[in-house]
């Protein structure tokens, strides 16, 4: 399965004056990096590949992490849920660049 995710944090010093979250994303940022699952970040969502429950883990990992700086976090999560199929973050992108060529 292919899960895209995206949190936001909501007030606290997780959101500084000028209104960037840089800081309490680069921390559930560092929980997807360290979990071992295949992953890819990108300026809105960051993206996991893998089992459901192993997944599901880092999102809400990744949900605490931004949660110990602010007191109210958002999820914003859609997923891919193809049983069997396996490197398809990769191998989507592959198939439409062959359309292309």
């Amino acid at each position: 399965m292919i899960v895209a995710f995206s949190l936001a944090p909501s007030g606290g010093p997780a959101v500084a004056d000028d209104g960037s979250m840089s800081a309490a994303v680069a921390e559930a940022v560092r929980v997807v990096r360290e979990s071992g699952v295949s992953h890819q970040t990108t300026s809105m969502f960051t993206y996991l590949e893998g089992e459901w429950d192993e997944v599901m883990a880092v999102v809400k990992a990744a949900t605490d992490a931004v949660l110990a700086t602010a007191p109210r976090v958002s999820l914003v999560l859609k997923a891919d849920i193809r049983p069997g199929h396996d490197d398809q973050m990769t191998a989507k992108v592959r198939r439409v660049d062959e359309h292309l060529a």
